[in-house]
């Protein structure tokens, strides 16, 4: 039987690329986002195996109404991907507009908690499927104007954790996957509101991850043996490591 994928954000960056590799290994992959013209671009790449499926997760009653549309073919959803999320700006907490914390929590926390809630029943009652969470290295270190982005990251990766416990003895697995530095994404792009010169400066010669990195290593966890579950994966470019620990001393 041919299985299905469930893959959020999937107009660009590691969605996109997910869905090909995805597809490439035979899955049929529902893909989501806000914007139709990309999904349906998407479609006229991959065919048959790739169905857009127009989505905000802002919205609890658009997530519900978009799953009422998918077709009986497309509605066992074998495989989660939560990849959609985002991070707005780089101010102090001090200094940061309140809007931009606002979409990051309904984002990243509202939308991909509700739409885990819709999927994982029918997992359950399958007594199989995956969940597979797109962190960030944000949620694991702090830095400066990370504020509410990291804290959506780490609430993901606790709920990650705590799904797992909640799933004991139901075959499903959960897996947060957690980047750092990646290129080849509009990640930046949205962190800085469209500032492309801003953006293009944080990869300049940084020989970042990319997204088909990503999406090689979600084609690896759903390759592993139905015992295997792995909790957590930290990917980091080799180009990128860790710092020592500020100390501000004061006149």
């Amino acid at each position: 039987m041919v299985k299905t994928a469930l893959v959020t954000g999937a107009t660009a960056g590691f969605g996109a690329s997910i869905a090909r590799s995805l597809v490439a290994k035979g899955y049929q992959v529902v893909g989501t986002g806000r914007r139709l013209e990309r999904l349906n671009a998407l479609k006229k790449e991959l065919g048959d195996a790739f169905v857009p499926l127009q989505m905000d997760l802002q919205s609890k009653e658009n997530i519900s109404e978009a799953l009422e549309e998918l077709s009986e073919a497309f509605q066992r959803i074998d495989v989660l991907v939560n990849n959609a999320g985002l991070a707005l700006g780089l101010e102090k907490a001090n200094e940061v507009n309140f809007d931009d914390w606002e979409t990051m929590i309904m984002t990243n926390v509202m939308g991909l908690t509700y739409l885990t809630r819709q999927i994982l029943p029918g997992m359950v009652e399958r007594q199989s499927g995956y969940v597979i969470n797109i962190g960030s290295i944000a949620g694991n270190y702090p830095y400066p104007g990370g504020n509410v982005y990291g804290a959506t990251k780490a609430f993901v990766k606790q709920f990650s954790l705590n799904l797992r416990a909640d799933l004991a003895g139901t075959h499903v697995r959960v897996t947060n996957l957690e980047p750092g530095l990646a290129g080849g994404t509009e990640f930046s792009k949205v962190r800085f509101k469209g500032d492309d010169d801003k953006a293009r400066k944080i990869y300049e010669k940084a020989n970042s991850l990319q997204p088909e990195d990503i999406a090689r290593t979600v084609v690896w966890l759903l390759e592993q043996p139905e015992h295997m579950n792995v909790n957590r994966i930290e990917i980091m470019p080799t180009s990128q490591s860790f710092g020592a620990l500020p100390v501000y001393k004061e006149d």
